[in-house]
């Protein structure tokens, strides 16, 4: 990132161009608001640059960039009606109304005419308007009008909204052209670059979707169009490497060529089924966090996939939730012979979480404080009605299982236990391989509203989250407004063998449920008093876990975790018997071991076992028998050769007991 300062001659009132001359600086950030590089500012004023290779800049690149796709689209089809244009991560998108879905060959012509408009160097201007004006200057276009009624906030809960419309001024951006003509206007935020020309040829256009207005299946379904934009081209071919790598890695793909899983139609969208080897994996997964829980004092419970919509009240999911919840199932109810009904009906609900189950548990007996704290694990089965649009493979999906743990603890207890909790979830994600990690800390904002609960318990709540995160000495970045609705909590980011970052584990701190449900415990002096619970997910879900491990070692997973870890593959018949008592030694030893006895050729089935990813294959000729030895073979087609059996069998189940990731010789020497 660019280290640029306002020079020590600067004379006021002076605008972002006079402060900052340096072509870096595409915006200014002014008392903490982003604004555009021609804002006019004082030098009471605190100003800072903001470079086109910052995380604000980058996002004002990519958003100019979505305006210059919306304007291009328009120029070969005036009839295209605007929808949003946000930047996403390492991207942008717009949505469009059109009569025709866009073809690649409409993509191609989309481009040519992004690149004219760049090359004319644009000007992007702010201008301030009334409810009234942005009505009469946009009134061909009904999803625009329609975020101008949603002004006062609801154009917050539309994704991408917040770009265009938010509760306080309405702005509009003209596109006005060298001669200072307005050649394409937008409703819009801003900030914007300063013109066209700063997009450079660092950007392209990546795809079509299908998306639901407002994210809604009831609205109007446009076409979404993806691209990317990048300050150099070279910065766009090294993403454009990145993407080819992720898509050798897409857990989708992997999941068919390696048997792991599958969503069968007849089923349903949104929900998988588990093939033997993904099982293997799966249950290899869950063995070990259900050893590791039992040693960290966790004790395992179980409770139904359904409840009663009362449960659900109680513990406001209902009020908070719904919209993530699969409609109720209305049971129970009872008529007699004239139709009429003699016993009501309940609705029942799939249930979204684990944690109200929890409190029952807790709650069915009298608990004291030599009780606490008292930790429950579960991996429990929830539904969420995600709209079809949103689910992708296992990372998002209807059905999935957590590993839900929830921590009933006293007041004094609260800290110390947080932290027991994150040390725990970090040790157990280096346990799979994982090892960069960085902290998000989600926090309440001040829309009261959206939160149940007293301000001093959220404030006990989020200072103790505070200390615990930075105790960790980890990377915390702090986000208001993302907090769960009855607590603050720390999400954990982890980086994948590509760089890419997922979110995964995570901690809440909850006053308010304890509270909602009348928990109590005996304090040491007699009285009664109220829990805190923690809310912990280490891996959040098996299904998204699996995939992010399935992604992140391209499917060559570590020893420990192979469906298959060892295939003997003799270099001829007569040499399959010795090899199949080798292979029985190892499966005496607990190892996932087979023979092929296929008819192929050796060359061939090493081919196939390299492709499904086998970490280990062992080969045995009459050199290998005479000597009382196998051959390794590893997945990059390294060697080593003439290992005693004793000796291999030793090294292979180290490697097992000691969950070592086996790609070369190197590795298991």
């Amino acid at each position: 990132m660019t280290d640029v300062a306002i020079p020590s001659d600067a004379s006021y009132p002076a605008d972002g161009f006079a402060l900052f001359p340096d072509r870096s600086v595409i915006a200014l950030r002014v008392n903490g608001e982003l604004r555009d590089l021609a804002t006019t500012v004082e030098e009471t004023d605190a100003v800072e640059p903001v470079t086109i290779d910052s995380p604000d800049g980058l996002d004002i690149l990519r958003h100019s960039t979505a305006h210059v796709l919306a304007q291009a689209v328009q120029r070969i089809n005036p009839q295209a009606n605007l929808g949003i244009g946000p930047p996403i991560q390492d991207g942008f998108y717009y949505d469009f109304g059109v009569a025709e879905p866009f073809t690649p060959e409409d993509l191609k012509a989309i481009e040519k005419e992004m690149q004219r408009i760049i090359r004319e160097g644009q000007r992007f201007v702010r201008r301030v308007v009334t409810d009234e004006e942005a009505r009469d200057e946009l009134v061909d276009e009904p999803f625009k009008l329609e975020l101008i009624g949603l002004k006062s906030g609801g154009a917050e809960k539309t994704e991408g909204a917040s770009v265009e419309v938010g509760a306080g001024e309405l702005t509009i951006y003209d596109n006005v052209d060298r001669d200072g003509q307005t050649v394409w206007k937008d409703l819009c935020r801003g900030p914007h670059l300063p013109n066209t020309r700063l997009i450079g040829n660092g950007w392209a256009l990546q795809r079509v979707a299908g998306a639901y207005w407002r994210g809604s299946e009831k609205n109007p379904q446009l076409q979404r169009i993806y691209g990317t934009a990048w300050p150099t081209k070279d910065e766009l071919r090294a993403y454009q490497a990145r993407l080819e790598e992720a898509a050798k890695r897409d857990h989708r793909r992997l999941g068919k060529d390696l048997d792991l899983f599958s969503f069968p139609d007849e089923i349903g969208s949104g929900l998988s089924v588990w093939h033997p080897k993904g099982g293997i994996v799966r249950q290899e997964m869950e063995q070990h966090a259900l050893k590791r829980h039992r040693e960290g004092g966790y004790t395992y419970v179980y409770t139904p996939h359904i409840t009663k919509k009362d449960l659900f009240i109680e513990s406001n999911h209902l009020v908070t939730y719904k919209e993530g919840m699969f409609p109720p199932i209305h049971l129970d109810e009872e008529r007699d012979e004239s139709g009429e009904v003699t016993k009501p009906g309940v609705d029942y609900y799939l249930k979204p979480m684990n944690c109200p189950m929890h409190i029952l548990i807790y709650r069915e007996r009298a608990r004291s404080y030599r009780d606490l704290p008292m930790r429950l694990y579960e991996n429990g089965t929830v539904y969420r009605y995600e709209l079809s649009g949103a689910l992708h493979g296992l990372t998002r999906v209807r059905g999935f299982t957590q590993d839900d743990s929830h921590l009933f603890v006293t007041p004094e207890q609260l800290e110390p236990e947080a932290s027991r909790v994150l040390d725990f979830v970090l040790s157990m994600l280096r346990d799979f391989g994982l090892t960069e990690f960085e902290l998000e800390l989600s926090l309440r904002d001040d829309e009261k509203d959206k939160w149940i609960g007293d301000e001093e318990h959220w404030a006990m709540a989020s200072d103790a989250l505070r200390r615990v995160a930075r105790a960790s000495g980890l990377k915390l970045t702090e986000v208001p407004g993302e907090a769960a609705f009855y607590g603050p909590k720390i999400d954990l980011k982890t980086k994948d063998a590509i760089g890419r970052t997922w979110q995964l584990s995570t901690v809440q701190i909850d006053f308010n449920l304890p509270e909602r449900f009348h928990l109590e415990y005996t304090g040491p002096d007699g009285e009664k008093h109220r829990p805190v619970m923690i809310h912990r997910a280490l891996f959040g879900s098996a299904e998204r876990f699996f995939a992010i491990l399935l992604e992140h070692y391209a499917g060559a997973f570590p020893v420990w975790l192979s469906p298959v870890q060892v295939v003997g593959i003799p270099v001829a018949e007569e040499y399959a018997d010795y090899l199949a008592d080798v292979v029985d030694r190892l499966k005496d030893q607990g190892v996932r071991a087979e023979l092929d006895h296929g008819d192929d050729r050796m060359q061939k089935k090493i081919r196939n076992h390299t492709t499904q990813k086998v970490p280990i294959m062992l080969i045995a000729g009459e050199q290998d028998r005479a000597a009382g030895a196998v051959s390794f073979r590893f997945r990059d087609g390294s060697q080593l050769n003439g290992i005693p059996v004793d000796e291999a069998v030793r090294r292979i189940r180290a490697a097992v007991d000691t969950k070592a990731l086996v790609n070369t010789a190197e590795d298991l020497a």
